[in-house]
């Protein structure tokens, strides 16, 4: 078996996506989903993120590391955020979350049916980050150009219709979000989005710490805002992904810490496209309750 990280690993990633159960991976996927979703086991006390890729992952896990140390920013400025939550479904991510003492902390982006199904009947806390579905298309063509091993797409115009058919990492964004939200309800799950963070970042600092049974003070609810802001999180190189190796990431092509806003979809979409997302998004959302998201 090839070591994760090995010259011979290295040398078998490929750009061409795995397709399990009609969803691409890339090559850093673990080789058997199926293994993961039914051998992985689940402990209550497990604090676990769970996001579509560009739905602001990074920012949500800076915020639940941070209420976990009571704002005290040292872990997150001296261990590297995917050692801090290891990635599930990467090839090195059980090995990752198993060397952590309890809790454990991991993230993942894989979609609901493909997750290890003991999360469903333990006591771990989940957070689901979401995010106005234009937005991460807009980050994700900008990101995935950076990533080595994704597939290279040269236009925003193929990129967007890529998107809109699930035919970019992780597959449909609609079916993600949708699956996920079947666990709305369940008290050990919080959805939360990315607009929420930027319209009150203190008051969802606020609801994260209790929902994680850690309720901070004002100081330290304080403390954690001042390293979660995006200037602060750009500059750590713990959370900015400037340590990703360069045989993955592209640093010369743009960064994780584009821009960190809400809207600039705006800046990209033409009119034609503005009105080709709608139309798929009514279909695909039609069964969810209006008024679910922030940016409906």
């Amino acid at each position: 078996m090839t070591e994760p990280g090995s010259l011979a690993w290295v040398a078998a990633l490929s750009r061409d996506y795995t397709w399990v159960e009609g969803v691409p991976f890339l090559s850093t996927t673990t080789g058997d989903l199926g293994a993961l979703r039914d051998g992985f086991v689940v402990r209550d006390g497990d604090i676990v993120t769970v996001s579509y890729p560009k739905s602001g992952t990074t920012w949500i896990l800076e915020i639940v590391h941070l209420v976990h140390t009571r704002g005290d920013p040292r872990w997150v400025q001296s261990v590297v955020s995917w050692e801090r939550s290891p990635w599930l479904e990467k090839a090195t991510g059980v090995g990752g979350i198993n060397r952590q003492a309890d809790p454990r902390f991991y993230t993942s982006h894989l979609p609901l049916h493909l997750f290890p199904t003991s999360l469903f009947t333990s006591k771990a806390k989940c957070v689901y980050v979401m995010r106005n579905p234009r937005d991460i298309l807009v980050s994700g063509y900008h990101f995935w150009k950076t990533i080595k091993i994704a597939k290279y797409t040269e236009s925003f115009e193929v990129y967007f219709e890529k998107f809109l058919q699930g035919e970019v990492p992780f597959g449909s964004w609609f079916d993600h979000v949708g699956g996920w939200l079947q666990m709305r309800g369940k008290e050990n799950f919080l959805f939360i989005s990315y607009e929420e963070l930027h319209q009150d970042i203190r008051a969802s600092v606020e609801q994260i710490s209790r929902f994680l049974g850690t309720e901070l003070n004002p100081e330290e609810v304080d403390s954690v805002l001042q390293h979660v802001t995006f200037q602060a999180m750009k500059e750590n190189k713990m959370s900015n992904f400037s340590l990703l190796p360069d045989f993955l990431m592209d640093h010369s092509k743009g960064c994780l810490m584009r821009k960190g806003i809400a809207g600039d979809w705006r800046n990209h979409f033409t009119v034609a496209q503005t009105e080709a997302f709608d139309r798929v998004y009514r279909e695909k959302m039609a069964g969810l309750p209006r008024g679910l998201f922030p940016w409906d």
